[in-house]
């Protein structure tokens, strides 16, 4: 009688072995997380080849969901300009827009960053609505490089930018390094600090104007005196800064020497008084006159706009939408209430008109304002009155396959005429959220900012 002798082999009988996945290296493997976590191509790029589309649709006056019963809703429909920021070559982390601009002329100042970590860089740039046309200004990332600023054990490489970006009077743009995230600006990484940079637009040429200001310190808030020429910063330490402490300076940018350096400074944005030179952030304000920080009222400040013709500068706090204003000739702050619109009330960025009559700016700052409809808001200051001068989500999503989601940059052109607004978004087929950075060019309806009795 024959004898059956079964071997044992690890699997069930009847089954094949499979065969085991190969082991991919780590730069395999961080790339394959890459590719689920951002599966779409790189660039983003609009239908047809086309940079720039237009449009202007009745659409735009039907409300989102959640819009409060006393928010009016204009009359006439905007035209909104459209383009994907260039240079989104890869995936970031995400790519994304965290510095206030502003606007000369037809020409908007602004940036974005890929936001990676422990290197990454920003891009610093003109938009010519005219021409609707980007110009590139400043890569940091690669500038600095260029001029072999850092040492071989520093693993790092700002991914982001924070700051403002404005001019001096001497025509030069002004602004400054940040961290891609806080996790990477420690010792292991050899890190050591930001770099305040100006670039100039006529000539393309970029300087460091100061290296490592406070060591060990990023820099997420400033703003330009361009009169003084001074600038004004607030830092976040470091993992490994002596001082943990947030920082105030303000910086003569001629001399490249720090006039004044204290604790307890602007941890998002200063309001600045172009009257009096003056600059406030929570609980204090700085003369340059004196040199001397004197204690205040001031509220946490995580907007404001500029200087308007009465004197007043407009300012929200936090991530509530509670709208108060600033006197900066009596120093007299006065609360003005909650002007969100629907349910997202973040905003972190406001523009004044040149009148001082209209107020800007876009609810759902770090994300959600979709939920709403992504609604562009007007405040008249005369009436206390809101109203929504278009609800951009719907068409844009359906149209053109991208979400307006939110928004740290807006600007005012000086006529008060079109609102250049920065967008953190994604595309259609996106599984994660924000993945790219555009730009929009509201042009604001005469018959909707009518000067005159209200």
């Amino acid at each position: 009688m024959a004898t059956l002798l079964l071997v044992a082999t690890g699997t069930s009988f009847g089954q094949e072995k499979k065969p085991a996945k190969p082991k991919l290296s780590p730069e395999e493997a961080r790339a394959a997380r890459e590719k689920a976590r951002y599966p779409l191509p790189y660039p983003p790029k609009l239908a047809d080849g086309k940079l720039v589309v237009s449009e202007q649709t009745v659409d735009f006056l039907k409300p989102g969901e959640n819009l409060r019963a006393e928010v009016g809703i204009a009359k006439s429909p905007p035209r909104v300009d459209f383009a994907f920021f260039p240079e989104q070559n890869y995936p970031g982390n995400p790519w994304s827009n965290r510095s206030d601009g502003f606007v000369l002329g037809d020409k908007y100042y602004t940036s974005d960053n890929d936001h990676l970590a422990p290197r990454g860089t920003a891009h610093l740039w003109e938009y010519d609505a005219a021409k609707q046309q980007f110009r590139l200004l400043c890569d940091t990332s690669k500038f600095l490089e260029s001029k072999n600023v850092f040492p071989p054990e520093m693993n790092y490489r700002p991914g982001e930018m924070q700051s403002r970006i404005d001019m001096g009077n001497d025509g030069w743009l002004y602004y400054a390094t940040d961290r891609g995230s806080p996790t990477v600006t420690h010792d292991k990484n050899g890190y050591l600090g930001e770099w305040i940079l100006r670039t100039n637009p006529a000539t393309l040429e970029t300087q460091i104007v100061k290296q490592f200001p406070i060591p060990k310190h990023t820099l997420p808030a400033s703003v330009l005196d361009p009169k003084r020429m001074i600038y004004y910063g607030g830092t976040a330490p470091g993992k490994d800064a002596a001082n943990q402490n947030v920082q105030f300076f303000a910086l003569d940018v001629r001399s490249g020497k720090l006039l004044k350096v204290a604790d307890h400074g602007p941890t998002r944005v200063l309001i600045f008084s172009t009257s009096t030179g003056r600059v406030y952030w929570e609980g204090s304000m700085y003369d340059p006159e004196t040199n001397e920080i004197t204690k205040m009222e001031i509220p946490h400040v995580r907007s404001a706009s500029a200087e308007t013709p009465q004197g007043l500068v407009y300012c929200t706090s936090g991530t509530k939408a509670d709208l108060w204003s600033l006197n900066v000739k009596t120093n007299e702050v006065k609360q003005l209430g909650n002007v969100g619109v629907g349910t997202q009330e973040y905003i972190s960025s406001i523009e004044a008109d040149p009148t001082g009559r209209y107020l800007y700016y876009v609810p759902g700052a770090h994300g959600g304002a979709t939920k709403d409809g992504t609604p562009i808001v007007q405040y008249d200051t005369a009436t206390n009155r809101r109203k929504v001068l278009g609800f951009l989500h719907a068409t844009f999503w359906e149209k053109h396959g991208y979400a307006l989601d939110g928004s740290f940059s807006s600007a005012l052109d000086e006529k008060g005429e079109r609102l250049f607004i920065c967008w953190d978004g994604w595309r259609k087929g996106q599984p994660r959220g924000w993945e790219t950075a555009a730009l929009t060019v509201f042009h604001i309806p005469a018959s909707e900012r009518v000067i005159g009795s209200p």
